[in-house]
């Protein structure tokens, strides 16, 4: 009898370049019951990501049976070596985004045994109605959010939300602030940049709207604009600080915005993505006189 496998274990990782990485309890799907070290490492760098990896050694290994979680929704692309990487929050009914916030409502317009009567004999469908804030989800920011002149969702151009080359930061545990020293190893001219702050484990819990949340600095938003970002995400609550010491102020919202480039927030899986060298979409639809909108936001990483 087949069951469906997945293995925990720790993992300490050496680079090439220096430093390192340690990981306690990671778990990874697998096709059997068994997987030898030297290839449990090289999956757990390929899901990862990782580049200039000189060394994993692994321990604590333990093959348990459960199903498969979808390696945080990683799909291979059929034929083109390319894998598919999720990057949203599933939105259900009665789901919380931020604590107080209101929660979509989602039911039936038209129900199946109600349209019956609409069409042939065996041929039935379903409409549903959902009833939400814009702001819900994983879900893009335009300049008409925070900019009462700014453009909206029908205003931004689909080269700023689809097909952009993206790069990551990966954010140091515990740290708070993303500052302009944070960003300043990167290339980001023309790309999606995404703040990888591991706050999305917070997500639908109260911790995840603490003040002590990851945030990108006013000084740090400039920088990207000067710089030329194209978009910028963050697996946080918000992209600004939302503690009381800002005193209400936004100002990485502010300058993002003001300046034409989007904002993706409550995004999740960064860490599945590999430092750059991937595509990232998140393409709301056109609704006139709205600036937020839930989005599918994804990246396409080459094989």
């Amino acid at each position: 009898m087949g069951g469906k496998w997945r293995v925990q274990f720790d993992a300490e990782v050496s680079f090439a370049n220096g430093g390192g990485l340690r990981t306690e309890g990671f778990r990874l799907d697998i096709q059997g019951r068994e997987i030898g070290d030297e290839d449990l490492a090289a999956l757990f760098v390929r899901h990862l990501g990782l580049l200039m990896v000189s060394d994993v050694r692994i321990s604590a290994k333990t093959i348990v049976e459960e199903p498969h979680k979808g390696g945080r929704g990683v799909t291979g692309v059929p034929g083109t070596g390319r894998r598919l990487v999720e990057l949203s929050h599933v939105i259900s009914d009665g789901m919380v985004t931020l604590p107080g916030w209101p929660a979509p409502r989602i039911g039936d317009w038209l129900t199946f045994a109600e349209s019956r009567a609409n069409y042939a004999q065996g041929t039935e469908f379903r409409v549903a109605r959902i009833d939400m804030v814009a702001n819900t989800g994983t879900y893009l920011d335009t300049p008409a959010h925070r900019w009462a002149a700014g453009d909206d969702l029908t205003g931004v151009p689909l080269d700023r939300v689809a097909d952009l080359p993206g790069v990551v930061v990966r954010v140091p545990a515990g740290a708070r602030a993303v500052d302009r020293l944070m960003l300043a190893p990167y290339e980001v001219a023309g790309h999606a940049v995404l703040l990888h702050t591991g706050w999305d484990a917070h997500f639908g819990t109260e911790r995840y709207a603490a003040p002590e949340a990851p945030h990108l600095t006013g000084e740090a938003a400039r920088a990207l604009v000067d710089a030329g970002a194209a978009l910028v995400g963050i697996d946080s609550s918000n992209i600004d600080d939302m503690s009381a010491a800002a005193g209400g102020e936004r100002p990485a919202h502010s300058a993002l915005l003001a300046a034409g480039i989007p904002i993706v927030e409550h995004l999740t899986g960064l860490d599945a993505l590999p430092p750059s060298g991937f595509r990232f979409t998140a393409a709301p639809p056109m609704v006139a006189g709205v600036g937020t909108f839930p989005v599918r936001a994804f990246a396409v990483v080459d094989g």
